[in-house]
């Protein structure tokens, strides 16, 4: 009777997992479709062709935009764990007036919704003479309040012997931050490193605001602008452009998940 549970068990896992995947893998398997093909609902061309990415290229740049994302999303992230780090250390360990001033600060900064910032940020971004510039796609993004509050909240259960022992060897705070929590903290930040890639990889609408040269455009925002334009004129096209947007969040993802997945299941410091 349990093999049988268990066989059911992993069929309706299967079969839920099916459910999730499958579109996935149609729109893979669409964009190497001819356009006769692209409505069949097989995960298996007849006859398999690239011609969907050939005209995606040829309609606009997207290998530039494709780095340019690749650039912005890295730079985002590396400052947010660099930064986010710096301040979370401080704000776990270190005991200095206006830490308590600090701490609500950044739990206000959740309760704000981001669109209400949109109108002075774009002003400052405009004063600056950053328009139509790297730095106003990476400046603002380079403290995120979440992900000082999740680090910090790690930090908190790191041993303060062990803390206490770094400082008797000679080291300072920032060498015992980058060489003995950056090692007990890889659950952590490879969550902030996931999430961080991922909502900065995807941004569309502040990018929109704030580039209009098309060599500075990142990739949902080039492919925003050439849906809307009318650019795509097939769904195999589109579902090309769609793909190369989603492959490196998904390999970025199976890079760090054994990561992710320990910090979801709260794994705290060990030994």
């Amino acid at each position: 009777m349990s093999v049988l549970k268990r066989a059911m068990l992993y069929s309706a896992l299967a079969l839920s997992a099916l459910t999730f995947i499958y579109p996935f893998l149609w729109m893979a398997a669409t964009t190497l479709k001819p356009p006769a093909e692209v409505g069949s609902l097989s995960l298996i061309p007849v006859h398999a062709t690239l011609d969907n990415y050939r005209t995606m290229l040829d309609r606009a740049p997207f290998g530039r935009a494709l780095l340019n994302s690749i650039f912005v999303a890295s730079t985002i992230t590396a400052s947010v764990l660099v930064f986010g780090s710096i301040v979370a250390y401080a704000m776990a360990r270190l005991r200095f007036r206006g830490r308590p001033l600090l701490e609500a600060a950044t739990i206000v900064v959740l309760l704000v919704p981001g669109q209400l910032t949109l109108i002075p940020l774009y002003t400052l971004v405009v004063q600056l003479g950053w328009i139509d510039s790297y730095a106003a796609l990476i400046v603002p993004y380079v403290f995120n309040a979440t992900a000082i509050l999740m680090m910090r909240q790690f930090f908190l259960q790191i041993p303060q012997s062990l803390i206490d022992s770094a400082r008797m060897d000679g080291m300072g705070e920032l060498r015992i931050l980058f060489t003995i929590f950056w090692p007990l903290a890889k659950p952590v930040l490879a969550t902030v490193a996931i999430f961080t890639f991922m909502g900065s990889w995807n941004e569309v609408l502040w990018p929109l605001l704030v580039v209009r040269e098309q060599s500075l455009m990142t990739l949902p925002q080039l492919l925003t602008v050439f849906a809307l334009g009318g650019g795509a004129g097939s769904l195999g096209v589109s579902l090309a452009s769609a793909m190369v947007l989603v492959v490196p969040v998904v390999g970025a993802y199976l890079f760090l998940q054994r990561y992710f997945i320990e910090s979801m299941a709260g794994s705290g410091v060990k030994g």
